[in-house]
């Protein structure tokens, strides 16, 4: 199809979106306005978390014996909460072919998605985190009507590349030169989308602790990692100053989930201000938190055991000083070992002294 002349990206999104509603061309979704277009031989699946909200990869795996209504509901939303498993950011995974949409696409390989970024966000995420790297061939599935000439004086440089198009008709091996994102570039995200992506917000801390320039594009108007709203103050226990040497955090017992992490392998000279810091950089304060920094570790206790498993995920690699510290949820003390039976979240083992901090 041709375009009009001195068009922008909308422009084309809205003519290519025009054009296929009127001819009944897209499989599904519909109305396909503001989506992308959808037109899979025993692979490993994975998907993007929808809106990057809880992680950055699911893994499809379908049921046994599953059919091909069965296999193709297990690409959809519905199938990424039924028939999939979270994959972290210390999985070491390696992605051998990348497949993603578009709204229009050019033979010289330049793409247009729906316009909300979250296509180039993922691929740059990926490359942050080794799962893809330039060799990693990147496909579009489109129809031919989605291959048009596209300005290059549109083209930013976060803006993802293909290698081949498919078709219902061909196969175009692109041949692009253009480089691919080499990585996040933060100057572009703003903060109200770090605040809205746990996973973004640990990518960026682990950069800033690798000396890497993480500045947000609108950090001079932000405090770092902040949100919109007030973050919560913090109460830290002081425990006891010796023994010297860090002690291990309690293992996860098996009497129920627990709301409280413990955080060990703290350096001797760590401080709480470091450690409070980085959990609001990486969106996960406590309601309370208890310093025993002597003893090597801390304790943060939040109020249901989800959060406490989302914090468990988000410090994994966490580095204060020259430590890698430990992360774990803390292990409920059991029944027999208090008067009366009773199940207790952990406490600290110390007679603690409260201060403000």
């Amino acid at each position: 199809m041709e375009l009009r002349t001195g068009v922008s990206k909308q422009d084309i999104r809205e003519q290519i979106w025009d054009y296929m509603e009127s001819r009944n061309l897209a499989d599904f979704p519909r109305p396909v306005h503001h989506r992308i277009p959808n037109f899979k031989s025993k692979k490993t699946l994975l998907v993007p978390t929808p809106r990057l909200r809880t992680g950055l990869f699911n893994k499809i795996t379908p049921p046994p014996g599953a059919t091909k209504d069965v296999l193709r509901k297990c690409a959809t939303s519905q199938g990424v909460r039924n028939y999939s498993t979270p994959v972290g950011l210390d999985s070491r995974v390696l992605v051998d072919l990348v497949v993603v949409g578009s709204v229009a696409v050019s033979e010289k390989g330049w793409r247009i998605g729906k316009g909300e970024g979250y296509a180039d966000l993922e691929y740059a995420m990926m490359v942050s985190m080794g799962a893809v790297s330039p060799e990693t061939p990147v496909v579009t599935i489109v129809h031919d009507c989605q291959v048009i000439d596209i300005p290059e004086a549109l083209l930013e440089d976060h803006d993802l590349t293909v290698d081949y198009i498919l078709t219902p008709t061909r196969v175009v091996a692109t041949g692009c030169e253009r480089p691919k994102p080499t990585g996040i570039l933060w100057s572009k995200i703003s903060g109200e989308v770090m605040g809205k992506i746990p996973v973004l917000q640990s990518l960026r801390h682990r950069e800033k602790q690798a000396g890497k320039d993480v500045t947000l594009r609108d950090e001079p108007r932000r405090l770092l990692g902040a949100s919109s709203q007030q973050p919560a103050r913090l109460t830290a226990v002081r425990g006891p100053r010796d023994p010297p040497l860090p002690e291990p955090c309690p293992a996860q017992g098996e009497d129920g989930p627990t709301g409280t992490v413990c955080v060990g392998n703290l350096p001797r000279d760590a401080r709480v201000s470091e450690l409070k810091r980085a959990l609001r950089e990486l969106g996960v304060v406590p309601q309370r938190l208890t310093w025993q920094g002597p003893r090597g570790r801390a304790l943060l206790h939040y109020q249901a055991p989800a959060s406490a498993q989302q914090a468990v995920s988000h410090l994994q690699g966490l580095r204060l000083g020259a430590a890698t510290v430990t992360v774990s949820l803390a292990r409920r003390r059991r029944a027999s070992d208090l008067p009366g039976g009773r199940v207790q979240e952990p406490q600290p083992d110390c007679r603690p002294a409260v201060a403000d901090l």
